[in-house]
């Protein structure tokens, strides 16, 4: 241990000690149970805290109130049965040495109106949020007696829970929309002045305290930037930081900069792949040179050399590394044993937030034991006996396999028929915005090589080859081909959105990309080629294009499509495609109607998924103990797989990922964990 790291250095904030410098700031993964946090929320929570996170912050953010309706799975702050189930999560994250806060608010306008109990949404103006698109009622005098009041108790709840603090959340919701400008209508005491707009938050600041006493931590999360048209502004943000630290019921300053009203500024105040680290620290810095107050920061700061800059450089006392604690847990512990080389980076594809927004729980793309700690483990624990295992493909899936097998302690074999590890993966790297994703190849054939498992590329394997191994177990992880035969007529003359990708086919000049798969290569396609200067038409049967790539994913995208003037176009079906001399005519239909058209394009690109490449698998299945089949009850229950079929076998024989059918990265990577750590 280098007891001389920024990072290890313990804090002392009011009372209470924190362990070192490092903390994962308020984020709903949407883990809640009814709700509650039960079970699955609490080992989340543990897992960090036993690998030496100095605090976990829960829950972003509980609703304190019931017209304030979580959008998504949050907990509910306004229910006294909450009181036991905290105090569960935050006893035992205490007996490994960590602190426990959570995050209170109120959404105001941030939330919709047929949610949870049908109320109206409020906000001190009736202007809708984009986002959530709700028409808000403005506040009357009894709803802001009233929501002060449920501030309060809790507050008061979560004092008896035990937790060490809260923090209260202001920006983007209801506090803020009293700060800010652009969402503030009202007259009298608590519109017009900064002085007026600020006063909610005192008011509120003085129920709890009355709650909760002195000694109590309470914090706040809030923009000193809206960084918007007609928005609050830095100067503003710079005098609320004094007034907070002045009133003397604030114990800590937790910084962002930006709004989040749509994707766009989301996005920006979250920053995904593709965009600078930590954009935001050096105004964090500012704010806590201004107030010499603790302040706190988290704003895509992925890596140890970023957070330890943070800290050593004086900007902030704690620093937020929440993504980069969902990819791995036991970042801490890691840093403490000198073993940094082998944390699993964040690579910011942002898989786990988009997933939270878009109504399902929040999944790391690259490691899929998080939000599952209930039934995935993070150490993969050894096996009882050491077998030999030859998985087919190099690619996230395969990897993934290989390294789980190696922790088991078994003997391990890869094949892959490319002379580079990767597949899809690699391809998407290409992109620029998107080359951290190599990372999660890079990062698995370092563990590999730290297990001894053994590679060998340039090699298309085949049954023989398979079989003079002596394999107990056979993963194919062969991955997918595009599929393009989706046309009555003409698919000889379309090119994949891979073809564009790999180099393989150049761009057209007038090109039309049919996306009816909606996921990333369809976007990457289109963006390359608009780069090259074509004029570029995106065409989707959908409702939406891309609906696969989510909201936060989605904005590097628009940016960078709309400023090379790229055309969508939705509702549309691509039918056919003729020749017609040097061009290509396109039968354009709907699935509303009857309509056809035609239109002359160039090129045309299409991105429908990928087909298996499952041909070895098949060759496989006589060969095998269990023709290939899974019990799929032990395989969620987490049992071995027992499967006996052919009696002749010699082996037992699995596929996974796309090799299956076209899915994602994370997919692929779960399927090789949940099986193989069985094995």
């Amino acid at each position: 241990m280098n007891n001389n790291d920024p990072l290890l250095q313990p804090y002392r904030l009011k009372h209470l000690t924190l362990r070192n410098r490092i903390i994962t700031t308020s984020h709903e993964p949407a883990y809640p149970e009814e709700g509650m946090p039960k079970q699955l929320y609490r080992a989340y929570h543990v897992e960090r805290a036993k690998a030496g996170v100095a605090m976990t912050m829960t829950a972003g953010s509980a609703a304190i109130s019931r017209d304030s309706p979580p959008v998504f799975n949050n907990i509910l702050a306004y229910k006294d049965e909450v009181v036991g189930w905290l105090k569960d999560l935050t006893d035992e994250c205490h007996e490994h040495g960590a602190a426990v806060m959570i995050q209170l608010t109120h959404l105001g306008r941030r939330t919709r109106w047929d949610k949870g109990d049908w109320l109206p949404v409020v906000s001190p103006s009736h202007n809708r949020e984009p986002a959530h698109r709700a028409f808000p009622k403005r506040l009357e005098s009894w709803d802001i007696e009233r929501i002060i009041r449920d501030y309060a108790d809790a507050a008061e709840r979560m004092q008896a829970a035990g937790m060490d603090g809260i923090e209260l959340q202001a920006y983007g919701h209801l506090m803020d929309q009293f700060w800010s400008p652009l969402t503030n209508e009202l007259d009298g005491p608590y519109g017009g002045s900064l002085q007026n707009r600020l006063r909610f938050t005192f008011d509120v600041l003085r129920a709890i305290r009355q709650r909760v006493g002195t000694d109590f931590i309470v914090g706040i999360r809030y923009t000193a930037d809206e960084a918007l048209q007609g928005g609050l502004r830095k100067e503003e943000g710079l005098e609320i930081s004094r007034l907070l630290k002045d009133s003397g019921m604030i114990d800590f300053l937790n910084v962002i900069r930006g709004n989040i009203a749509t994707d766009a500024g989301l996005t920006d105040v979250i920053p995904v792949q593709g965009m600078r680290n930590a954009p935001h620290l050096d105004f964090a810095g500012e704010i806590r040179s201004l107030t010499g107050f603790p302040t706190f920061h988290a704003a895509k700061i992925p890596d140890v050399a970023t957070a330890r800059h943070a800290i050593a450089s004086g900007r902030v006392d704690m620093v937020g590394m929440t993504r980069a604690h969902m990819t791995d847990p036991h970042l801490v512990r890691k840093i403490i044993e000198g073993r940094e080389e082998q944390i699993r980076p964040c690579v910011g594809a942002n898989y786990c937030l988009d997933r939270i927004y878009n109504a399902g729980a929040a999944y790391c793309i690259h490691n899929a034991a998080t939000g599952r700690e209930t039934t995935m483990p993070h150490d993969v624990p050894r096996a009882p006996a050491r077998r030999k295992v030859v998985i087919v493909g190099a690619g996230p899936g395969g990897l993934e396999a290989a390294r789980v097998a190696g922790e088991r302690g078994h003997e391990v074999v890869v094949f892959e028929a490319a002379d580079k590890p990767g597949g899809q993966v690699r391809l998407t790297a290409r992109s620029e915005r998107r080359k951290e994703m190599i990372s999660i190849i890079d990062w698995r054939m370092a563990e590999c090589a730290r297990l001894g498992v053994r590679f060998h590329f340039n090699l298309w394997a085949d049954a023989a080859a398979i079989r003079e191994e002596g394999a107990d177990v056979v993963i194919v992880a062969t991955g997918g081909l595009p599929h393009t035969e989706v046309l009555a007529r003409g698919n000889q003359w379309v090119v994949s959105s891979w073809d564009i990708l790999s180099g393989d086919a150049r761009p057209g000049r007038n090109v039309l990309v049919y996306d009816d798969a909606g996921d990333h290569a369809g976007l990457q396609a289109a963006e390359l080629i608009a780069r090259s200067g074509a004029r570029v038409e995106i065409m989707t049967p959908d409702r939406a294009f891309a609906p696969e790539v989510m909201g936060m994913n989605l904005v590097p995208y628009m940016r960078s499509l709309q400023r090379l003037d790229t055309t969508f176009t939705v509702t549309y079906r691509l039918k056919a495609v003729d020749r017609d001399g040097d061009l290509l005519l396109a039968t354009l239909g709907t699935d509303y109607s009857d309509l056809e058209k035609t239109r002359h394009f160039d090129q045309i690109v299409v991105n429908h998924g990928t087909r298996p490449l499952d041909e070895l698998y098949v060759e496989l299945q006589p060969l095998s103990t269990n023709q290939g089949a899974v019990e799929y009850q032990d395989l969620i229950l987490g049992r071995p797989q027992q499967v006996k079929t052919n009696p002749d076998g010699h082996f037992q024989l699995f596929r996974i990922g796309d090799a299956v059918s076209s899915r994602n990265t994370h997919a692929a990577i779960y399927d090789a964990l949940r099986l193989v750590k069985d094995l």
